[in-house]
């Protein structure tokens, strides 16, 4: 099968063998196609360049690439919205290698010929494709058979690339599935690789949940970065998929000003629990918790929680602690969700909640929280106020934060999640 480096700087003759001038690139249908056919070409005449559909051609792969038709005969191609220009767009731009989850740089273009036509077929990534382009391929090749060492072939398969075009527009393939599908780890690195432009080009492709989910995964300080760029109703949309606590520290990287439009858009009620988490100083207790809890109110019982939490739990950070708040919404004690399930139905929670528990004040040092989270081995730990009030939970991923470095603790397991 031919590759795009073979082919490029050929010489391209009429159709009375007279030469008209180069081969320059080969255009490729985009879309949804899993792997685009070559529909026309581009041709260096002198000064000027000209496209001409790939019909127009006699062969391809000729040493000296012949038309069927004189030049000032031929119609020139139009190309449409979406067409790929492989050596413009894909030729050394990065791409997202989807099956690796992983960030590359191509090297070269290997095509298939199919029925007299042809396809992109793979992206070479590896060291054979720069030895190829650099025409040192079949030498080099020679000398390492003879070492018995062969260049890393590098090959990646066009179906689980997404690739980024010189203009730096992401050409997701509608609807970009190969990417939503990806875990939002997984698309927190491939931002991080891509850096702050193509990243944040990237992120504003992802529908607002999915962009939600992967903003969490990363810094706040890059999450900042990548919205920056973004328009104030996309990030809107994106912080209404966020927890409370997550879209407040991002808000609190932003510009004032920006924050209070941010805000503003978001509506009372949905800014609510976000501006009372601003309110808290960041290294406090209450800069870290989250309002997204699960509380039960003393007088009900076993059966009743039971209820409740399954109406409510989709709304909540974790569902393994419920807690038991009076008419006040003093906390008085927590449940287990095992103590819970394991209760008999006319049962109070008074009477078989935890009321000796471990809480934390606003206004205790994140140190704390992690320490106390730590030594008590909690998945959680309530906040409250002066009064007692509950007034929100520090869970165990964001309390370790502040103790462990954020690299180390993506390598433990997500048990809390």
């Amino acid at each position: 099968m031919p590759f795009l480096s073979e082919l490029m700087g050929r010489p391209v003759v009429d159709a009375d063998g007279v030469k008209v001038g180069y081969l320059k690139d080969l255009v490729a249908a985009g879309g949804d196609k899993h792997h685009p056919e070559v529909v026309a070409v581009e041709i260096r005449c002198g000064k000027r360049t000209v496209l001409v559909a790939f019909t127009e051609l006699a062969v391809l792969t000729a040493p000296s690439i012949p038309l069927r038709r004189l030049l000032d005969a031929v119609k020139p191609y139009e190309p449409l919205e979406g067409d790929l220009f492989l050596v413009r767009d894909i030729l050394d731009q990065q791409i997202i290698d989807v099956n690796d989850v992983r960030v590359v740089r191509v090297n070269d273009v290997e095509l298939a010929r199919v029925d007299g036509k042809y396809y992109v077929a793979n992206v070479d990534v590896g060291s054979a494709g720069l030895l190829r382009r650099l025409g040192v391929f079949g030498k080099g090749l020679r000398h390492r058979r003879k070492d018995r060492q062969r260049p890393a072939t590098g090959m990646i398969s066009w179906e689980d690339v997404e690739p980024i075009s010189k203009n730096r527009q992401l050409r997701l393939k509608v609807p970009g599935e190969k990417i939503t599908e990806l875990h939002p780890a997984d698309l927190a690195e491939i931002l991080s690789d891509l850096g702050k432009v193509d990243g944040s080009t990237l992120l504003a492709s992802l529908d607002p949940r999915t962009a939600a989910e992967t903003l969490e995964e990363v810094e706040t300080d890059f999450q900042a970065s990548l919205v920056r760029t973004m328009s104030d109703e996309k990030v809107t949309d994106v912080l209404q998929q966020m927890s409370p606590d997550e879209a407040a520290d991002l808000l609190a990287e932003l510009p004032r000003e920006r924050r209070r439009e941010l805000l503003r858009r978001m509506g009372k009620e949905d800014s609510a629990d976000v501006r009372k988490l601003l309110s808290y100083p960041e290294d406090t207790a209450g800069g870290l918790m989250t309002t997204e809890f699960i509380t039960v109110a003393s007088s009900r019982t076993a059966a009743s929680a039971m209820k409740a939490l399954r109406s409510t739990a989709h709304e909540a950070e974790i569902i393994y602690y419920l807690y038991v708040t009076d008419r006040d919404g003093k906390l008085l004690g927590v449940i287990s969700l095992k103590d819970l399930v394991l209760a008999e139905p006319r049962a109070k929670v008074v009477d078989f909640m935890q009321d000796r528990m471990v809480s934390m004040h606003v206004g205790d040092s994140q140190e704390a929280v992690a320490q106390a989270v730590s030594k008590y081995n909690l998945l959680a730990v309530p906040v409250v106020d002066d009064e007692g009030r509950l007034q929100g939970i520090v869970t165990a991923d964001d309390a370790l934060d502040k103790i462990i470095p954020t690299a180390w603790k993506k390598r433990l397991p997500r048990l809390y999640h």
